[in-house]
């Protein structure tokens, strides 16, 4: 764990937050996409993944939303959406909520832009929007995405991506699927679906990236690009 992360874990372990919540945060950083956090009635820690291809998140106390607060009597059963309009997140309340929606404090009419570390709060819930791209200045992934002009994927690099973002883009998890996770749905060797994936890393120009960080980056790239649309998942 870098120095950094290091002190982060000090810090947070004595807010109350667990190391395991903390690393479950560095991950979704590491993905260069916008994501939101927040603890339900027991304490525990969810995190979504506010992918470019799924691109709205339902927010209310009934079951069946993305963000379900089913232990708020003050949120209404479809409370508000957050989506993404053009480059920006957004959160929408258009006064079908009984209580409102806030955004750090402030009641919420309408439309509201977020930005990084925007907290939302509906009931007494809190949820937290990152956007870590928007608090680094994205350099490191537009280095990434000027790579990504111009490319042409095989069928087989493109089928590898598909599936490498597919547990982002799809299920919204924090973190790309794993080799034997993709050798399994594609019907290839480990080793040539490693292989295909550092050939994807030097052609999108993220080979100078920490290998922990290149998978999650080639997501992000990937995504924001629009080189992969719903109807691929």
């Amino acid at each position: 764990m870098a120095e950094g992360d290091k002190t982060r874990l000090e810090t947070d372990q004595k807010r109350g937050r667990t190391s395991q919540d903390l690393r479950a945060l560095i991950e979704a950083e590491r993905t260069g996409l916008a994501f939101v956090y927040w603890r339900d009635s027991s304490g525990e820690q969810h995190i979504l993944m506010l992918s470019p291809v799924r691109a709205r998140l339902t927010v209310g106390r009934g079951e069946h939303s993305d963000i379900a607060l089913t232990w708020e009597p003050t949120v209404s059963r479809a409370h508000a959406v957050i989506e993404s309009i053009g480059d920006d997140w957004t959160l929408l309340d258009n006064g079908i909520s009984q209580n409102g929606s806030f955004v750090n404090e402030s009641l919420v009419h309408g439309r509201c832009r977020l930005n990084d570390k925007d907290r939302m709060s509906f009931g007494d819930t809190h949820v937290v929007f990152r956007d870590p791209e928007g608090e680094r200045g994205s350099s490191r992934s537009a280095r990434g995405a000027e790579a990504a002009k111009g490319i042409r994927l095989t069928a087989t690099k493109r089928t590898i991506l598909i599936e490498l973002c597919r547990p982002i883009a799809e299920h919204r998890s924090p973190t790309p699927a794993t080799d034997p996770q993709i050798a399994s749905e594609v019907s290839l060797t480990v080793d040539t679906v490693d292989g295909h994936l550092r050939e994807l890393f030097a052609l999108f120009g993220l080979v100078a990236l920490p290998e922990n960080e290149r998978r999650g980056r080639l997501v992000a790239t990937v995504l924001r690009r629009g080189l992969l649309s719903p109807g691929d998942f």
